[in-house]
């Protein structure tokens, strides 16, 4: 499997790609930007996000246009949720962050590639207006802050931003939300309201009376 590994650190670069090479791997380095998205074609990207001639979020975002199927983890100093959540929504398959041991870094690696080989689809990721949903991590971020949501809210704002701008009857939220034990309509209002408050605009999420709720489309 051929990598290329994006660091700027002339050291760290070293120490990685030795480490990688007696694993078997075959490693193509590149310290800049221009150098990353100037290498010929490979199976995994590993990303350093702060590179001296550019953002490595955006060259994430590149070549992830170029290719669904190719392997992107970061390897960053950047812990923050927030750079975790903006790597993640720029096309990253996984994120770690120094210091980290080659052991955890292989583990990722091997999980990366199996899922690439298999053609496995990327997780469901759902951007409507300012909000954008990681179904499977249930992470949400409304203007790239991240929003706290209960699980029955979460569930809620997935329901709504599947179909943005069209009317979720009550009886299709609760479906998706209660499928087994069923919830009262105040009960759906309470969750609802408490969505609105977090989301931060209340009219992200609007109330078709008697009918059901519609997530605002941009």
């Amino acid at each position: 499997m051929r990598i290329l590994l994006v660091e700027d650190d002339a050291r760290v670069a070293g120490a990685m790609a030795a480490a990688l090479s007696r694993r078997g791997y075959d490693v193509e380095r590149a310290g800049t930007a221009a150098a990353a998205l100037a290498a010929a074609p490979c199976d995994l990207v590993l990303l350093d996000l702060t590179l001296p001639d550019g953002d490595g979020v955006e060259v994430c975002r590149a070549l992830r246009q170029r290719s669904a199927q190719l392997g992107i983890i970061a390897v960053t100093a950047r812990g923050e949720e927030r750079d975790r959540v903006i790597g993640l929504r720029m096309g990253a398959d996984d994120y770690v962050v120094k210091p980290f041991s080659m052991a955890e870094l292989e583990a990722r690696i091997v999980a990366v590639l199996r899922r690439a080989r298999a053609g496995a689809p990327r997780p469901e990721v759902i951007e409507v207006g300012p909000i954008w949903i990681d179904v499977a991590a249930r992470l949400v971020t409304v203007g790239g802050a991240g929003v706290a949501l209960t699980r029955k809210e979460f569930d809620i704002l997935v329901s709504l931003a599947r179909q943005p701008g069209v009317v979720v009857p009550h009886e299709r939220i609760v479906l998706d939300v209660w499928p087994t034990t069923g919830a009262a309509r105040h009960t759906v209002e309470v969750h609802v309201g408490s969505l609105r408050g977090k989301l931060g605009d209340p009219d992200l999420v609007q109330t078709v009376r008697g009918v059901g709720y519609r997530l605002r489309a941009e």
